[in-house]
């Protein structure tokens, strides 16, 4: 296949590039410049650098043109704490943008597509009582992302969504995410962490992943990819592992995280800004065991597991670099 991606120079897009080369399809990406290191792609891959939401309709199309399949690895995420009402900014970056896409997408003659989700959609479906949608801007926006590509892409293009979790590993040029935490265990600190945990998985098999979606995905597919279930406990345990450390975690309680909670609501507000996910709210989740059973979408996809310690050690490493 032709395999257009937008996002390709991003930490998933890039594996992402590698796993569909690997597979032997034809790979375009669309980026912002500069790229975050030289010779990043191997040089079969055509790049093209705009801004998706700049670029006029008929431009994305005259770029879409003549490929099969789409990867949309793009957007804000829960870290951008905007200017309040965060709806209004969440909807502009993650809903209206990939509905325009697929939209075009599928006016440009593309069959399928793969748009990258958030496991928060996931638990929104499995803990209902919880109003995740009405309590935090950026839940909303990616339900409502799925929900309005899904509406874009229909009849012609067969969409499938990936709801992602925790994603470890590294690329060229671009410092982890995690880097702050990397940072804490490292301080002189004692280390104090919420109750709780999550699932957790190697970058290489979330572009597996993608790639078996965009293959063998069921058009409409919602497809939650993980691997492990850790709690924070014993994920802390491993990072200090490999750095060397050796910490107790003192679990705070609810009650307190909450009242942390609650400062950093109030210091936002002073700010003029809103968090996608509401501070004090949140805590709920982020006290609770976020696990799922990822065997389902690991046979539908046909993507590995395993290897989380190994993407748990480079991303140690990269964050040390």
């Amino acid at each position: 296949m032709r395999v257009f991606i937008v996002g390709g120079t991003g930490f998933i897009g890039y594996h992402t590039v590698l796993e569909c080369l690997r597979r032997g399809h034809a790979v375009t990406v669309l980026a912002l410049p500069p790229l975050p290191a030289d010779d990043l792609l191997p040089p079969q891959v055509t790049i093209q650098f705009g801004n998706l939401n700049v670029l006029p309709d008929a431009d994305v199309r005259g770029l879409l043109r003549g490929h099969e399949a789409v990867v949309y690895a793009a957007g804000a995420d829960d870290r951008v704490t905007p200017k309040a009402p965060a709806y209004r900014f969440f909807y502009e970056e993650n809903v209206k943008a990939a509905a325009r896409f697929f939209r075009l997408a599928r006016e440009a003659g593309v069959q399928r597509g793969v748009l990258l989700n958030s496991y928060f959609a996931t638990f929104d479906r499995l803990w209902p009582e919880m109003e995740l949608t009405r309590h935090h801007p950026y839940i909303w926006s990616r339900v409502a992302q799925a929900e309005q590509a899904l509406n874009a892409a229909a009849p012609d293009l067969a969409l499938m969504i990936l709801e992602l979790g925790y994603i470890f590993g590294s690329m060229p040029g671009r410092v982890p995410l995690w880097k702050p935490v990397i940072d804490y265990l490292n301080s002189p600190l004692p280390l104090f962490y919420p109750k709780g945990g999550t699932n957790m998985i190697a970058v290489e098999h979330v572009a597996e992943a993608i790639a078996g979606a965009l293959e063998r995905g069921v058009g409409g597919g919602r497809y939650p990819v993980g691997d492990e279930n850790l709690t924070w406990v014993e994920w802390l345990g491993r990072l200090m592992a490999l750095l060397g450390k050796h910490k107790r975690v003192i679990t705070l309680p609810t009650g307190l995280v909450r009242l942390g909670a609650g400062f950093l609501a109030l210091s936002h507000r002073r700010q003029g800004r809103e968090s996608g996910l509401n501070p004090v709210k949140f805590v709920d989740v982020q006290t609770r065991n976020t696990f799922f059973d990822p065997t389902p979408s690991c046979e539908a996809l046909g993507y590995g597991c395993g290897g989380l310690d190994e993407a748990l050690a480079k991303t140690v490493e990269a964050c040390r670099r």
